[in-house]
């Protein structure tokens, strides 16, 4: 999309939602963010009318916010030292409740993103809305504006434990009916919860709490210096006197 197609779009959203979507362009990309209360209304307005005619909903997905914006890998000084902070850092599955990284740069922890797509006026738009309770994220579902977002949604609360108010069938979709908890939440431990495995004496599966201990893979420096390269040649040296 041109500049002055994504400007145009912002200016003709700004004109008849006014203050009740929060408009910006990011990269070429125009991105409206939407309260809960107004996201079904809003999302008809934008299906509907003759200037916008978004007719699909291409994808729909989670984010959370947590720790956003913090730096958990850094190089600039990493060549003496190590990516320590990497091990020892604020990162998804190692950190305590009580000890979680504040956001910072979100006003709220979790969010749906809706990828609109109007093949009439060949634009697209994303349309991005907050939850307005961390402890129990709760949006409106958009299955009545668009029936394909149905199992999008499912996705989004199966991954992020977002509910979609209005859904006609909201359950897990990638996960086992019995897992606890969801995946993608980055207070969600990497080794997971619970692990699985077939009891021949009882004759079934069963689920235990997980046994093996957290660790986190550090990536491997390799530096090109002197020392280094003088090891190499020793090695060389010797593999042919061998």
């Amino acid at each position: 999309m041109s500049d002055t197609s994504a400007t145009s779009l912002a200016q003709q959203l700004a004109a008849r939602f006014g203050d009740t979507l929060s408009i910006s362009t990011v990269r070429h990309e125009t991105i409206a963010e939407v309260a809960g209360a107004d996201l079904v209304a809003v999302a008809t307005a934008l299906r509907d009318e003759p200037t916008f005619r978004f007719s699909q909903l291409i994808d729909l997905c989670g984010i959370d916010y947590l720790g956003y914006g913090q730096v958990e890998w850094t190089t600039e000084t990493a060549t003496g030292t190590g990516f320590g902070r990497g091990v020892e850092g604020q990162a998804q599955g190692r950190f305590s409740w009580a000890e979680r990284p504040a956001g910072g740069h979100a006003p709220r922890r979790f969010a749906a993103v809706s990828q609109l797509l109007s093949i009439e006026h060949n634009r697209r738009l994303r349309l991005h809305v907050f939850c307005e309770d961390d402890s129990l994220p709760l949006v409106p579902s958009l299955t009545l504006v668009w029936p394909g977002v149905n199992w999008f949604e499912r996705e989004t609360f199966d991954l992020y434990g977002i509910i979609f108010d209005g859904h006609p069938d909201l359950r897990r979709i990638l996960t086992d009916y019995g897992f606890v908890g969801h995946p993608f939440r980055k207070d969600f431990p990497l080794s997971g919860n619970v692990e699985v495995r077939y009891d021949p004496e009882q004759k079934r599966v069963i689920y235990e709490p997980v046994s093996i201990e957290p660790r986190v893979l550090v990536p491997r420096v390799i530096r090109d210096d002197t020392d280094l390269m003088q090891a190499r040649a020793e090695a060389a040296d010797k593999w042919r006197e061998n």
